[in-house]
């Protein structure tokens, strides 16, 4: 019997090691799946790469993992906001290492993982710092950089509910980043607000097959789920 339920988060992360890629579901705080990041806190791995839109907000989730000294480099989009003294204070002290693309890129070349392309041409950052040392090309009239795709040993994302064969379905714009990561990683872990029954889920709905997913974990969520008409 397919069952991807697993009881803690312990068990959700267990095996990520030293030097692990993991990529990390959310714009902000928005679909970040705060308790498995304190639980990898915990957990101990460390010098991780870590994918994601931005580099932390204050001292919580992904900031807070960063401030533990777990990043050894950070791949993202939006490292730079009023609150992600975090991450400016290591990067300034030469503590982290990061790897700047736009978002964009960023999307494409996770998709690029998940559909196990070999990479993309993509006009953005053609002509500046982005594509130095990449290879470009001029096609049909315009010029593009090469950009190799975004693989991950983890993915950890959020979504609001599961059935036990890992299928998800998410809230609103928490939704973002999650189903392209969980396409792309070895091992996807999706932490729940809800599991249901099989078949409570509307086919139609399922944004995340569960094929993509090998563990799910319910954590209690101040959110809750509004269900479509």
């Amino acid at each position: 019997m397919i069952n991807k339920i697993v009881p803690s988060v312990v068990e959700a992360l267990a095996g990520i090691p030293d030097g692990a890629t993991v990529k990390i579901g959310g714009f902000g705080t928005a679909g970040q799946p705060a308790e498995l990041i304190d639980a990898l806190i915990e957990q101990g791995a460390k010098d991780l790469t870590i994918v994601n839109n931005n580099a932390g907000n204050g001292e919580i989730g992904l900031a807070a993992l960063l401030k533990a000294g777990r990043v050894r480099k950070i791949i993202c989009s939006f490292p730079r906001q009023s609150d992600s003294y975090v991450f400016d204070s290591l990067y300034r002290a030469g503590k982290i290492e990061l790897e700047l693309v736009p978002q964009g890129n960023l999307a494409a070349r996770i998709q690029a993982a998940g559909a196990g392309l070999g990479g993309i041409f993509t006009p953005t950052g053609f002509g500046t710092l982005i594509a130095e040392g990449k290879e470009t090309r001029h096609i049909d009239g315009r010029d593009y950089v090469f950009e190799l795709p975004i693989h991950a040993d983890f993915a950890l994302i959020k979504a609001e509910a599961a059935d036990r064969w890992g299928n998800l379905v998410y809230r609103k714009t928490a939704r973002n980043f999650g189903p392209i990561m969980a396409t792309a990683a070895k091992c996807t872990v999706a932490q729940v607000n809800r599991v249901v029954e099989l078949g409570q889920l509307d086919p139609e709905n399922i944004i995340t097959p569960g094929i993509f997913v090998k563990r799910v974990v319910q954590l209690e969520s101040q959110t809750q789920f509004v269900a479509a008409a």
